[in-house]
């Protein structure tokens, strides 16, 4: 007996694979399917003898990748009225992880977004058998998500919370309640339990099937057999696609290979990454059970996750110690099933038995080894390149590709064919990575923690322990040393608070809840003394860019892509959104005007890769423009706090008071021994203070004459959690937003439509000073964020801010 969702070949086609072959490996537009399952031995005969169809030398966009992620953005840029459509896929359709995928449609995800996406998948492959008249198998069977500890219930509570504003139906349960749903489950350890009654089940190969049939019905061409070789490219624009059958021009290109999405990423003419690795995956299929086995259970403490399969059991889970796999590349067309690994499974095994005894009668038929590709934070790569236009990337779904295939692959049609998506995807954009990611030895060691963390608890403030230190600030090791303990953000470490003498380290790290932390204190200290007194903060992290021009070409670079006005004074600061067309934040940023045509940028750490797009995306091909990642050459440090004017004017003897050095300005100056430091009269974090630039050749002379030469003024060493208590700014850090003024009476308003941000509202405040001013004139968003504005009727208008945004 075998499962319809690790069939061989025959789970390729189940009606259209007679019309398939006698085309050899390519679906015209239109054809309807017909005829009966073929064997392997037939299907391998069939592809060697039948006269391929030939390429078509141009498309507008060509899909690698015909695994259920590939097909689903075929079909919905189909049904978007796209033509001209062109997939192509290596070896069969679906036979890839597709063909060897578990079968699960949970909504219970962990971020809004991926619970957006699985949910319309669902309602997708429920009526996909009626729109193609192709079985997908799919059973809503509904699913326990149980919980052993009280922390693990309150994470389930929290997503029932975010699911019910969703509209998504889901109840939290005891657990006499999780034995009346299912009799087979162990309740003896168990707190409580979420129910998500919508869960289902599918085939994925036969659902993958139905999404290549229709797409075909929409006039897809779908290519089997067929490589891609590389994407080429001309100043920065796909322009062809070269395969082993021949090229094909093209304005797009969309990347769903998968497992070999890196590969195929570094094989373009201008190298494209995509962050993501292999991991095997194991799962067990029995044989027929007594009686049928659901609802779904998903058990995260116990790492598994068990379903109906065929009237016996599939189940599964992510060990602890998993096993990365293709780290050296590409050596399988086709995922075959692999290697079995009883001893590695054996925890799961156990697991499972535990969680539902009765199974220990139960005749088991097979271990399944399948490959499954990871990205470093758990989270699918989705979007747009930030080097190449008309680069599109679908890939890296941990394990949940047919969860979230539906909805990525509407979310993706909908923003190559509107220029963004009817959702906020920024947790999912691929341009929050750089090449800095790239290296297989950071994606091998990375995938090994995060495959794990899929079920574990993730509490606030957690963090990755692999992977570090690839950035680190010129004062790291001098912070290292003082007790800091780090956070990483996009790449950089951060120190989050400094333990203090007698502390236990070990402790404090293992210090995991939902409840009050035992570093709680320690933070509170570090904010105290920021309101009270004067501490020093190394904010290096942040993205720091210079742009230059020999004319004015800069400022009307600036005028046209901020909000606010930037044609200022030289030395004065302005706190802007850089928009787009409908009015919502691409950008947010600090902006000071050094020389008359040269400007500072300062934005947040993990805006770094998609800040330099926005930009290099509106700048006009003009050598006398130029634009510098400058983040390296300075160290950032943050004097705060009511004192902090004290220390300064000690150290540099000029006054600054706000009558000699007003707020908002930026002057540069002598501090200490160093000379070129600029001195800015504004802080990251709402307090008074300062923010000093300092060349990094003089990083440690300035910061040690902070510390230790200004007298009886007592200076603390703070960090990012402390500042994130309070911090004004947007993002998802502290859920704030930002006040956006309109003649210093309206905040901004925006409708919802706009991807990249999200409700608020907030009433004028004490940000005025940071607040982002709406000017008139020609600049991008200009005519939808004042019409949106119009709309409004009150002083507490609806403020729109980048809500993925972090500093």
């Amino acid at each position: 007996m075998h499962c319809s969702c690790v069939r061989s070949s025959r789970a390729l086609s189940p009606a259209l694979l007679s019309r398939l072959l006698s085309h050899a490996g390519c679906w015209a537009p239109g054809t309807r399917p017909r005829g009966l399952w073929s064997s392997p031995r037939s299907l391998a005969s069939a592809a060697e003898t039948a006269q391929p169809i030939p390429l078509p030398s141009q498309a507008r966009v060509v899909i690698c990748g015909g695994g259920i992620v590939g097909t689903s953005v075929a079909y919905h840029l189909a049904k978007l009225g796209w033509t001209d459509i062109v997939l192509l896929e290596q070896g069969r359709l679906g036979a890839g992880t597709t063909r060897l995928c578990a079968g699960i449609v949970s909504v219970a995800k962990p971020i809004s977004i991926e619970c957006k996406m699985a949910d319309y998948s669902n309602s997708l492959y429920e009526h996909l058998e009626e729109e193609t008249g192709v079985k997908t198998g799919y059973v809503r069977t509904g699913s326990l998500c149980l919980a052993q500890n009280q922390d693990r219930f309150l994470s389930l509570k929290r997503l029932a919370s975010r699911l019910n504003v969703m509209g998504i139906p889901c109840n939290v349960i005891k657990p006499k309640e999780v034995s009346k749903l299912h009799p087979m489950v162990n309740i003896h350890d168990l707190v409580g339990a979420l129910h998500l009654p919508g869960d289902a089940v599918v085939s994925p190969p036969d659902v993958n099937h139905a999404l290549a049939t229709a797409a075909a019905g929409h006039g897809v061409q779908i290519h089997e057999r067929t490589t891609v070789n590389h994407v080429m490219m001309d100043k920065g624009h796909v322009t062809a696609v070269e395969t082993d059958r021949g090229a094909i021009e093209c304005e797009y290109f969309v990347n769903c290979a998968g497992q070999w999405a890196y590969e195929l990423g570094q094989a373009s003419e201008t190298k494209v990454s995509v962050p993501l690795h292999g991991c095997e995956h194991f799962y067990l299929l029995s044989k027929p059970l007594a009686e049928p086995l659901q609802p779904m259970v998903i058990d995260m403490d116990g790492r598994i996750y068990v379903r109906a399969w065929q009237g016996g059991v599939l189940s599964g889970g992510f060990e602890k110690n998993p096993k990365p796999i293709f780290t050296e590349g590409r050596n399988q067309l086709e995922i075959q099933n692999m290697q079995e690994d009883w001893d590695h499974f054996e925890p799961m095994l156990s697991a499972l038995l535990r969680r539902m005894p009765e199974l220990e009668v139960c005749e088991i038929q097979q271990l399944v080894n399948c490959p499954e590709s990871f990205t470093p934070d758990m989270r699918c790569l989705m979007g747009e390149t930030p080097d190449v236009h008309g680069y599109f990337v679908l890939a890296g779904m941990n394990a949940s590709g047919l969860a979230f295939a539906g909805g990525a692959g509407k979310f993706l049609a909908e923003w190559m064919t509107y220029g963004y998506p009817m959702a906020n995807v920024w947790p999912l954009d691929i341009k929050r990575f750089g090449n800095l990611q790239s290296s297989r030895t950071f994606l091998r060691h990375r995938v090994m923690e995060v495959m794990p963390l899929l079920y574990n608890l993730k509490v606030p403030r957690w963090d990755f322990q692999t992977g570090r230190q690839l950035r680190t600030s010129p004062l790291y090791d001098r912070l290292d040393t003082q007790g800091a303990r780090w956070m990483e953000k996009h790449g950089f470490e951060r120190a989050k608070y400094f333990i203090p003498a007698g502390k236990d380290l070990l402790s404090l790290d293992a210090s995991k809840t939902f409840y009050k932390p035992d570093w709680f204190d320690i933070v509170g200290s570090e904010v105290k003394c920021c309101k009270e007194a004067v501490c020093v903060i190394d904010m290096s992290s942040f993205t720091k860019f210079e742009l230059t021009s020999t004319d004015d070409q800069a400022l009307a670079l600036l005028q046209y892509l901020c909000a606010n006005d930037l044609d200022v004074p030289v030395g004065h600061i302005v706190h802007t959104g850089m928009l787009n067309e409908r009015g919502g934040y691409e950008n947010d940023c600090s902006v000071v005007r050094v020389k008359k045509n040269s400007f500072f940028i300062i934005s947040p750490t993990d805006q770094q890769v998609h800040c330099w797009s926005w930009l290099k995306k509106h700048m006009p091909d003009d050598p006398q423009l130029h634009l510098e990642d400058v983040s390296w050459k300075y160290t950032a440090l943050n004097l705060i706090g009511p004192r902090a004017m004290d220390v300064l004017g000690e150290l540099s003897y000029v006054s600054m008071t706000p009558e000699h050095f007003p707020s908002l300005f930026c002057k540069e100056m002598s501090v200490g021994y160093a000379n070129g430091i600029r001195v800015m009269s504004m802080t990251h974090t709402g307090e008074p203070g300062f923010m000093l630039y300092i060349p990094i050749e003089v990083r440690y002379t300035l910061y040690y004459t902070i510390l230790y030469t200004t007298g009886n003024i007592p200076i603390q060493e703070s960090q990012f959690i402390s500042i994130l208590c309070y911090i004004p700014f947007v993002g998802n850090d502290t859920g704030q937003t930002f006040s956006v003024s309109l003649h210093k009476v309206f905040t901004h308003c925006c409708c919802s439509d706009v991807w990249g941000c999200r409700w608020a509202t907030r009433t004028f405040n004490s940000l005025q000073r940071f607040s982002m001013g709406l000017r008139s004139g020609d600049w991008l968003g200009h005519s939808r964020t004042l019409k949106c504005f119009l709309r409004s009727h009150s002083f507490v208008a609806r403020a729109v801010c980048l809500g993925s945004l972090s500093c």
